[in-house]
């Protein structure tokens, strides 16, 4: 069965002083990395490396990513809206995945310049890039830290952690290609430890789009098992014949929410029923806000365009009927 946290809210307590806490650290992150970028950037010219001219590039775009990082969380902490009933939460999310993209974008491109170096090979000052490189990766040393103590459970923040890894890989591929040049004169090296670090990177900026693209599209989070909470919820609270028309999905990757109907026996209280369904949502499965429809006899949405296959076919969210707690 999935989590056994207590979640009797949304979070606004801990939750609450973690994103205050990872804001400050993606923008201490962002100004160290921005800061550094152009240093990086003006070496990468000057000694005609790649490897550090692919590493500034992670770091411009790692600088603005943070920045967007910083942003989502800023607009996460906003109450909800008449508009936007949720709140700003699934920023988040969505800055997560962009990320990816811009990690992919970022890595195809140093793959591009490596294959036209390997072809025209070009000189490279080894001393200079060496200085260079063994100062971007202290930079990016202290801003893997700062963001290391950080929520690595929330999407946004392991969004922000993963570009400064990339920067990481890519300062220390720069020092081995940059001793490496400076003991043989093989230039090659450069274009080749470019290409290798891409490639970690891209593996994984895809598994991080992955699981934003699955909250995305309100996919089951993968610690629950809707299903087996279905069977759980019959078995444990008394009334409850049957359980069907569930969703379970994610806000964004940490808040877990649910609807579900909820057949109760002829003459049970809907109202402590419903309750004992929300508290053991809540206490059991790490589900902190649900909406539960109490029905008796034959389900509502029968005879509408809704599958009732043993009642877990996707449906609409029914509420004008149920009962809501958000907890606020």
């Amino acid at each position: 069965m999935a989590h056994t946290h207590d979640h009797s809210g949304h979070d606004h307590g801990p939750g609450r002083v973690h994103g205050s806490t990872d804001k400050k650290r993606v923008l201490i992150a962002a100004c160290l990395t921005g800061g550094f970028m152009v240093a990086e950037a003006l070496g990468g010219i000057l000694t005609g490396s790649l490897a550090l001219l692919a590493d500034a590039g992670h770091m411009l775009a790692d600088s603005i990513a943070l920045g967007l990082a910083w942003y989502a969380f800023h607009l996460g902490g906003r109450p909800a809206t008449v508009r936007l009933t949720y709140g700003f939460g699934r920023v988040k999310t969505l800055v997560a995945y962009t990320n990816g993209i811009a990690i992919f974008v970022i890595a195809l491109w140093i793959a591009y310049e490596a294959w036209g170096r390997l072809q025209a090979p070009a000189p490279v000052l080894g001393g200079p890039m060496l200085a260079v490189a063994i100062l971007g990766l202290l930079v990016n040393i202290g801003s893997f830290f700062v963001l290391h103590g950080g929520d690595r459970e929330s999407l946004n923040m392991r969004g922000a952690i993963l570009h400064v890894l990339g920067d990481l890989l890519g300062s220390a591929a720069a020092i081995a290609a940059a001793l490496v040049i400076l003991a043989t004169g093989w230039t090659p090296i450069d274009p080749i430890l470019s290409v290798l670090v891409s490639l970690l990177i891209l593996y994984t900026a895809w598994s991080l789009m992955r699981e934003a693209a699955h909250v995305l599209l309100e996919g089951v989070p993968p610690s629950l098992d809707r299903d087996l909470i279905a069977r759980d919820i019959e078995k444990t609270i008394q009334g409850v014949r049957e359980v069907h028309h569930m969703h379970v999905w994610s806000l964004d990757g940490t808040s877990n929410m649910a609807t579900l109907h909820a057949c109760l026996d002829e003459g049970v209280d809907a109202h402590q029923a419903v309750s004992a369904v929300k508290k053991r949502l809540a206490s059991e499965h790490g589900i902190s806000h649900a909406t539960v429809e109490p029905e008796f006899g034959q389900c509502a949405d029968d005879g509408d365009d809704h599958e009732h296959d043993d009642g877990h076919e996707h449906g609409h969210e029914h509420e004008a009927a149920a009962y809501h707690d958000h907890h606020h």
